[in-house]
């Protein structure tokens, strides 16, 4: 075949050669043709084409990219065929491989003719039209090339930047943005045949600018089968955030029965959205929600509401009100504000989400409080009113109503570290006979380092200085005061710390690797001056957890009501283990205990007793991570003197890639004061994901009471991932509040999951419960990317 060339006039013949191939490019007389052309190459350094390496290589074309034309101007049209006939300036007949090309706009069929003086196109025979990316293909097709207006029968069309397609009886082309077709189907399965869920409707209104499609009398089909119907339907065309209706979820629990809802979908602007969810619970009635979302660059939050008019089975009205809100007021000025409430106690356990009391269990505390911030420099400043909606038979905690907190702080001045933080704090607290009142804490501090090679020492000096002005002394058994206790009082307690430690390394060479290991011990000592502090209320103070975390701090409780005192020094070996090639730390291990010179006489309670021990309990822990996705972390609590192991927690993970992890973990906790119901926790949980082939995936998770012989909480779910849709079930147990007797309830529920990719994605809880329940879990991968439209470049 010989090569294609440009022919600059319109002819009247072929040459009269019959039956030879040949190419007439007709360059269509235009206004302003020779500006349009230049304008549309690149310029400057992006139009020289890249050297690759030597002289005589090939090199790199300038890269493909749009350039619109200048106002004003008119694109160049070319009309290319096997055959030609016309006049100049006029119109123009192409048979054979005909094709007109007009800025991005393209119209190919088997013949084809074109008036210039109307812009009309003719195309018939295998004619395809291309818009600005968007490709109609069809028998014949009729369009005014410039203004992108026009009709095709039965097109098939696609949407090559956002991967839908379909087809219809007609297409009705308004510009170079919409469509509207008639009798027709749209999908975003990325098949050339039957796709695997498709709606068909009488007509669809399709608006790739705005990326927005409108069905209307339509029905929503999946594997043939239909699942839903609607006179209205709006929907993306590249899956993002549109204003329609969402799909339907679908769950059973033991408490409420069937739910099933039907959310709506508000995409006020780019920074707003709302989303308004009715809810059909067989047991209870309507249930409605709504969650308003907004964001600013100065401010962002949410306020979700919700509300069961006259429940069946409590016969009232339930409710529940949660706003969030952070302002940022510019120059380091800043505010908040946190309102949660509900109707009743048991509004939690009976209508709050099973995925969030999954991982925390049944929220007894709502927390209302608003607050302004600043923060500059070495200075923070929190003013603030607190308080809490408290459920039975959880115990209020104090509110700050209203609370101030000036904190400073400033580092490596020559060394020093020195600051200090001011608190006025006035409590309530909802409980009847509690001791109530206002607080003044100033608590400065200096601290001076020296660093060296493998070296560091830390003295350090703090003081606590409190004053309490009482309004109420109660009698309470847990928030009361004893009886002598003065109405105004004060304290002021100092505190030395030393802090010293050495780091030694050295190479070593283990199983094939070379690693940096390192040795460091480390002593810290504190002295705090025993000060009685019986009458000091406990506002805000209880026991710290003992730990590697704490066992470093001057005080063995959190909170400005105690200061303990000590006298005691902490020693701890620390070995480390990386990686010589790449840095990165495989193994650690530690060990560390405290020694009493005398014995800790501040207790939070005065019926409490010292233990008079002359050492804690010993912690070691150990943490790996090993190549092929294996990592561990284990630490252990033991008293020597009792002979008795105190805590344990051990934990292995295994995940060798995407979607596949392993977690085993046990959980130890001997009897004490602090465990539920005096007893000890023994717990082994086990949780994964893990493909059993291509597609399906099993995700689990099981936590197992050892001593109640019983499933404290579990999962079992399966995931199947195609190419356009996603299916997940899973039957969760979860802990569900606490019973008349004190012990725990729990609840049951089955959720059901149908995720259409390129049409919306909801979750009804089902992939928050996955996530909430296996560490490391990995949501399944969504629609693939669609492609440039340059990508079937026509």
């Amino acid at each position: 075949m010989p090569p294609r060339q440009f022919f600059q006039t319109i002819s009247n013949s072929d040459d009269g050669v019959p039956g030879k191939r040949r190419l007439i490019a007709a360059l269509v007389a235009v206004p302003g043709f020779m500006p349009a052309f230049a304008h549309a190459q690149l310029s400057g350094a992006a139009a020289q084409a890249e050297r690759l390496d030597d002289a005589w290589s090939l090199r790199l074309a300038p890269q493909l990219g749009d350039t619109p034309n200048a106002p004003g101007q008119r694109p160049a049209t070319f009309v290319l065929g096997d055959s030609t006939t016309g006049t100049s300036g006029t119109d123009a007949a192409v048979k054979g491989a005909a094709e007109l090309r007009q800025g991005t706009n393209i119209v190919k069929g088997d013949a084809l003719h074109y008036d210039e003086d109307t812009d009309m196109a003719d195309a018939y025979g295998n004619v395809t039209v291309v818009q600005n990316g968007t490709t109609f293909a069809g028998p014949e097709g009729h369009l005014k090339v410039e203004a992108n207006e026009g009709f095709m029968s039965t097109p098939k069309y696609h949407f090559s930047a956002t991967g839908g397609s379909g087809s219809a009886e007609r297409a009705d082309l308004l510009d170079s943005e919409r469509s509207v077709l008639t009798n027709g189907t749209y999908t975003a399965c990325q098949c050339a045949s039957d796709p695997a869920w498709y709606i068909k409707g009488t007509e669809f209104d399709f608006d790739t600018g705005a990326d927005e499609g409108v069905a209307h009398n339509s029905v929503l089909f999946f594997q043939g089968m239909p699942i839903f119907a609607s006179p209205w339907i709006s929907f993306p065309l590249s899956g993002d955030r549109r204003s329609g209706l969402l799909p339907p979820t679908f769950s059973v629990s033991s408490t409420n029965g069937y739910e099933i809802s039907l959310p709506y979908y508000f995409n006020i602007a780019p920074n707003r959205d709302l989303t308004f969810t009715p809810e059909l619970i067989s047991k209870r009635g309507v249930f409605l929600q709504g969650n308003y979302r907004y964001l600013s660059a100065n401010y962002s939050g949410s306020i979700t509401g919700t509300f069961l008019p006259d429940d069946a089975i409590t016969k009232t009205n339930r409710y529940a009100l949660f706003i969030q809100h952070n302002q940022n007021f510019g120059n380091g000025f800043g505010g908040y504000i946190y309102y949660n409430k509900v109707s009743d106690n048991t509004y939690p356990e009976d209508l709050a989400s099973p995925a969030n009391q999954f991982l925390n269990g049944t929220q007894m505390l709502y927390q209302q409080e608003a607050g302004l911030t600043y923060n500059n420099g070495p200075w923070s400043v929190l003013g603030r009113w607190q308080h809490w909606q408290t459920l039975a038979p959880s115990q209020a905690p104090y509110g700050r109503e209203p609370e101030l907190n000036v904190k400073y702080a400033k580092y490596n001045v020559d060394g020093f570290d020195y600051g200090a933080e001011a608190d006025y704090s006035r409590f309530s607290i909802t409980t009847a006979d509690a001791t109530e009142g206002e607080r003044v804490v100033f608590n400065p501090y200096l601290s001076y380092s020296l660093t060296g090679p493998g070296y560091f020492v830390t003295p350090k000096v703090q003081w606590h200085f409190a004053s309490y002005n009482l309004s109420n002394i109660g009698s309470d058994p847990t928030f009361g005061s004893p009886a002598g206790t003065p109405k105004s009082f004060t304290e002021s307690i100092p505190t030395f710390s030393f802090d010293t430690g050495l780091v030694f390394d050295r190479s070593v060479h283990l199983f094939g690797t070379d690693y940096i290991q390192t040795l460091e011990p480390r002593l810290y000592y504190v002295y705090t001056p025993y000060r009685n502090q019986e009458f000091a209320p406990l506002f805000d103070t209880a026991e710290a957890d003992f730990g590697l975390a704490e066992i470093f701090t001057p005080n063995t409780f959190v909170g400005d009501d105690r200061i303990a005192d000590a006298n005691r020094i902490t020693a701890a070996l620390t070995t480390r283990f990386i990686d010589a090639a790449s840095g990165d730390e495989r193994a650690r291990f530690v060990i560390a205990q405290q020694y009493y010179f005398r014995d800790q006489q501040v207790t939070l309670t005065q019926d409490q007793t010292t233990t008079g021990a002359a050492h804690s309990d010993l912690i070691a822990g150990m943490s790996l991570k090993i190549g092929g996705g294996f990592a561990s972390e284990t630490a252990f609590q033991y008293n020597a003197d009792a002979n008795q192991l105190t805590k344990a927690s051990v934990g292995f993970g295994y995940s060798p890639g995407p979607s596949r992890v392993l977690n085993v973990a046990y959980r130890y906790t001997r009897e004490n004061s602090s465990t539920l119901d005096n007893q000890p926790i023994n717990q082994i949980l086990i949780s994964a994901q893990w493909p059993f082939s291509h597609r399906v995936y099993a995700v689990g998770r099981f936590n197992y009471d050892l001593n109640g012989h019983k499933i404290v909480d579990g999962l079992l779910g399966m995931q199947y991932d195609a190419d356009c849709w996603a299916l997940g079930v899973g039957i969760q147990r979860y802990a569900n509040g606490i019973n008349s007797t004190g012990g725990n309830n729990s609840a049951t529920r089955f959720l059901a999951q149908l995720t259409l990719k390129g049409l919306s994605n909801v979750d009804n809880g089902l992939v928050a419960a996955f996530r909430a329940g296996v560490p490391g879990y990995t949501q399944l991968p969504g629609q693939p990317p669609a492609p440039s439209r340059f990508t079937d470049y026509q």
